[in-house]
């Protein structure tokens, strides 16, 4: 079944004030999420513990949130 509205969302993590931050895209924010708070992120998340969410925007359309 296809779907009428989808979310997408970009998210920035940081580790800490003033520190590394990680700007992705993603279709499950709850659950993406979840994985970087676990540890089974990205690579580069799991490398500089970046789990906590200073920011996130929801789009209809991929292309919108990837802009």
């Amino acid at each position: 079944m296809k779907r009428a509205y989808h979310n997408y969302w970009v998210y920035i993590l940081t580790n800490k004030p003033n520190g590394t931050l990680y700007i992705g895209v993603t279709g499950g924010i709850d659950d993406w999420m979840e994985r970087h708070i676990a540890s089974e992120g990205s690579n580069f998340t799991t490398k500089y513990n970046l789990k906590i969410l200073i920011y996130c925007e929801e789009f209809q359309y991929i292309q919108e949130a990837i802009a």
